[in-house]
């Protein structure tokens, strides 16, 4: 059942990512956005999909939303492209773990080069 759950995240990773891309004209998408990952609930009834954005918190805010808009229309694709009996609910959530893995890694490049003027 595992190896199931881990194909259907990655189809589903695949066919949103293209939509995102080239099917969805909302404005409020920003370019520069990414799906870092999916969870897909064990009765597979639900798929949480965490987005990456490139950009200020407006640009974050607003991506969301559009995409939260265009649910219905992603969801019914998914039907379209991929053969299940059921099609799971989209939940679309930020994803900040770059950003702070970026955050964190500045913390430790300051303080290796403090510990290198102290000595």
């Amino acid at each position: 059942m595992q190896y199931r759950i881990g194909r259907l995240s990655e189809e589903i990773k695949k066919e949103v990512s293209q939509m995102i891309f080239e099917e969805i004209k909302d404005p409020r998408i920003s370019n520069m956005t990414s799906i870092t990952d999916i969870e897909v609930s064990k009765d597979l009834r639900y798929a949480k999909i965490y987005i990456s954005v490139y950009g200020n918190d407006d640009e974050k805010k607003n991506t969301i939303e559009g995409l939260k808009s265009a649910t219905g229309f992603i969801r019914r694709e998914l039907g379209k492209r991929i053969k299940l009996r059921y099609i799971p609910e989209l939940i679309f959530e930020l994803d900040n773990s770059i950003e702070y893995g970026a955050h964190i890694s500045k913390i430790l490049k300051d303080l290796d080069s403090r510990e290198s003027e102290d000595k």
